[in-house]
């Protein structure tokens, strides 16, 4: 015989996904207000202490007031962080090429495509020279 009957495990399961949900809230709202360029330090402040003291209260009041704006910040960050991205891809795709290949295996692959039909001789004899150069 059990001392803890089912309907009590799923209560308890329930209130820990509802303060792990909470803690979730409560993080992302900490983090959008030290994130949003638009705020003071003063109003990082008062909002960081309103949510601190008043957890309930402040982080309710914080997604009426600004809640609109959260989606908009993470939209726009995730947007800059895209751009970075696709930016450091680019200079890492035009920069030399990745160290253990050497000229003679870029040769050799060069060769093999030409060979193969899927370069035409003047873009076999560029990209050689850019090889042979760089």
């Amino acid at each position: 015989m059990s001392d803890y009957p089912l309907l009590d495990a799923f209560l308890t399961m329930m209130w820990f996904f509802l303060w792990v949900m909470w803690f979730m809230l409560l993080f992302r709202v900490i983090g959008d207000i030290f994130r949003d360029d638009e705020l003071s330090g003063w109003a990082k402040a008062a909002w960081t202490l309103c949510v601190c003291v008043l957890p309930y209260l402040g982080v309710f009041v914080y997604l009426i007031a600004r809640g609109k704006g959260m989606g908009r910040r993470d939209v726009r960050q995730a947007q800059q962080q895209e751009k970075a991205f696709r930016s450091y891809v680019q200079q890492a795709a035009a920069g030399a090429p990745a160290t253990g290949v050497n000229k003679a295996d870029e040769l050799a692959k060069l060769a093999g495509l030409h060979d193969h039909g899927d370069i035409t001789d003047t873009e076999y004899e560029k990209a050689k020279a850019k090889v042979l150069t760089g």
